[in-house]
C-alpha cells in the first residue's frame, strides 16, 4: 500500500545516528546520503527517508501520528528500543511488553526520536 515514509528533521547528523542505531539492532544498514542531503534507509522490503523540510521550514512532528517499524522477535523490539534511548530518543508509553487487544497479541517498544515523531517496533505474536 505505501511506498515509502518520511520524516523530518531539524538536525540530519543527529537524526542520522539515531536511526543508524535503531536499524542495526534491527538488522539493517546505515542510512545513504542521497544527492539531494536525504538519508535512505532500505529494509527488508521497506523504505524509510529522513530530510530537512524541503520548505526551508522547522520539522515539526504529527499529533496523533505513530510510525511502526515491524521486527523479527520481542527481542529485537527491545534492542531497537534500547538503541533507540542510548542514541538520543525518548521512551514513550509503556515500557516494551506484550500487549493484547482487537489485533491480538502483538509485542510493542514505542520512542520518540530527536524530533519528537512518535515510533513503534512490533511484533506480531503467534
Amino acid at each position: 500500500m505505501f511506498s515509502h515514509v518520511m520524516v523530518g528533521t531539524n538536525d540530519m547528523a543527529r537524526s542520522k545516528a539515531f536511526y543508524d542505531a535503531l536499524f542495526a539492532a534491527m538488522g539493517g544498514k546505515p542510512g545513504q546520503e542521497d544527492p539531494l542531503g536525504r538519508v535512505l534507509y532500505f529494509h527488508r522490503g521497506a523504505l524509510f527517508m529522513i530530510s530537512k523540510p524541503i520548505d526551508g521550514e522547522p520539522a515539526t512532528v504529527s499529533n496523533g501520528g505513530t510510525i511502526g517499524f515491524g521486527v523479527a522477535s520481542p527481542e529485537e523490539a527491545d534492542a531497537w528500543h534500547r538503541a533507540g534511548t542510548e542514541n538520543g530518543g525518548t521512551a514513550a508509553e509503556d515500557p516494551p511488553g506484550e500487549r493484547n487487544g482487537s489485533a491480538g497479541r502483538l509485542y510493542l517498544a514505542y520512542l520518540r526520536d530527536p524530533d519528537g515523531n512518535k515510533l513503534c517496533a512490533l511484533h506480531r505474536l503467534g
